[in-house]
């Protein structure tokens, strides 16, 4: 599936309140943040409950929120006017100037 068919989707299947610019971006905003504390906590059940296995049901529970997640930043994109590929590209300059500039900092072990 294309970036350009998901936005599409993302429209189609978008029920929310958009009497203003605010408010539609709140709805989104915090969709956002709850799927992604969704994710985190399905995250957080590998340690507790599957002692520190990545079973199948977790990943594909695991991908399931991510898709949420996913669902709702192309949402707020969408809010924003913008393309989620105008969005990958901008996050992608911003990474490679701090790339170039030698700010990224972190363990380099993990590549992250």
């Amino acid at each position: 599936m294309k970036l350009s068919e998901y936005s599409n989707l993302v429209q189609k299947t978008g029920i929310y309140p958009r009497d203003t610019v605010a408010e539609a971006l709140v709805y989104t905003g915090l969709g956002l943040t709850g799927e992604a504390g969704e994710l985190a906590n399905q995250i957080k059940k590998i340690i507790r409950d599957d002692r520190g296995e990545l079973t199948e049901e977790r990943r594909q529970k695991l991908i399931d929120e991510l898709g949420d997640v996913f669902w709702y930043a192309a949402a707020t994109a969408r809010e924003l006017h913008i393309t989620v590929e105008e969005v990958l590209i901008r996050n992608s300059n911003k990474l490679l100037a701090r790339q170039k500039a030698n700010t990224i900092q972190g363990d380099q072990r993990d590549g992250i």
